[in-house]
């Protein structure tokens, strides 16, 4: 039986691992952004999903012959294109740090996220004619406010802070180019949403063979994944040959290459782990599960805001601006429990 509270918790966790997997990018030396990216993209998006797909799937490979080929042709193409919002996301964290580089493009992430599934199937009036549907649509409301007060700060930032000031916190700082970079990646990364929609089928093939209905998500992900990790491989190693780094996977120390492996790697295994507590978390949220998207984004913006705090991306902005911020998050936590509680008004 369904348990959105529990669900929330979920969310959380998986949240807390998507607002945090970029740490470890910060300690990674000498290597290239498409070098490291495409390192983490290898253990995030084909190692990990298998290895949590065979430990909770014990027919795994039968779940998969058994699926719609049909569900896993969409769900490959969805995460094709998911893949590239993930490769502009990073970049966005680039330009605009942790903090805004998140707000910008998970606020149009979870918008599209949110919307695009219930109009697929034809559901989203039928939200407004009950408590529990308008109270999500609020929490929804009260998410996309949240994220416009994080932008709100963003700006303040830039206004605020001179460019070697930016620079100290966010060394490639430039908020033009990350504003258009992040916008294009969040309407991309909504792709995810129709990829596990899509995957559904194979969920309920899982099922059938006896696997826990809390587990049912995570055969679809390894499909879902390959598509990402095609287009991101595609393009970092096109970024490779193009600006000669090809040779950051084999030059330098050799106690310097195992450091950056590992760091990259640590990257990708927690990046996945958003979405293994993600997929738990749906199957706890009752008829609207698709709200999940809205609560797993608003934590991602949470956390990676406080991370932010914490790294002093902020530093030296005013008492205002740090309210805003402040502010966001509280905003967002609200959606969040307003969201949940919509969820368990339904349940």
């Amino acid at each position: 039986m369904p348990n959105p509270l529990f669900g929330v918790v979920l969310h959380s966790i998986g949240g807390l691992a998507a607002g945090s997997f970029y740490i470890p990018f910060r300690k990674v030396r000498l290597w290239s952004w498409e070098s490291y990216w495409l390192i983490q993209g290898i253990a995030a998006w084909i190692v990990t999903p298998w290895l949590a797909a065979v430990l909770t799937v014990p027919n795994l490979l039968e779940v998969l012959a058994d699926s719609p080929v049909k569900s896993l042709a969409w769900a490959y193409l969805f995460g094709a294109l998911w893949g590239i919002g993930g490769l502009t996301f990073g970049l966005s964290m680039r330009y605009l740090g942790m903090s805004l580089g998140y707000a910008v493009a998970l606020g149009c992430c979870a918008a599209f996220g949110f919307l695009i599934p219930p109009a697929f199937d034809g559901k989203l009036l039928e939200m407004f004619g009950d408590d529990s549907g308008r109270a999500i649509l609020a929490g929804v409301g009260v998410c996309l406010g949240g994220i416009g007060v994080c932008g709100f700060a963003g700006v303040c930032k830039e206004r605020e802070l001179t460019e070697e000031q930016k620079k100290q916190s966010v060394k490639e700082f430039s908020l033009v180019k990350g504003f258009a970079v992040a916008l294009f990646a969040g309407e991309m990364s909504a792709c995810m949403a129709l990829a596990i929609r899509a995957g559904e089928p194979i969920g309920e093939v899982a099922v059938a063979a006896g696997v826990d209905e809390i587990y049912k998500k995570t055969p679809a992900f390894i499909v879902i994944m390959a598509g990402g990790f095609t287009t991101n491989v595609l393009w970092c190693l096109i970024l490779n040959f193009k600006n000669r780094t090809i040779g950051d996977y084999v030059t330098g120390s050799p106690r310097s290459l195992a450091a950056n492996y590992a760091l990259s790697s640590l990257a990708g295994v927690i990046w996945y782990g958003q979405f293994f507590f993600y997929g738990m978390g749906t199957t706890q949220m009752g008829k609207y599960d698709f709200s999940s998207w809205t609560i797993h984004m608003a934590f991602i913006i949470v956390f990676s805001n406080l991370w932010g705090l914490f790294f002093r991306e902020w530093k030296g902005v005013s008492r205002r601006t740090l309210i805003a911020v402040w502010s966001g998050i509280l905003v967002l936590v609200l959606s969040t429990v307003v969201i949940g509680w919509g969820n368990y008004l339904g349940g």
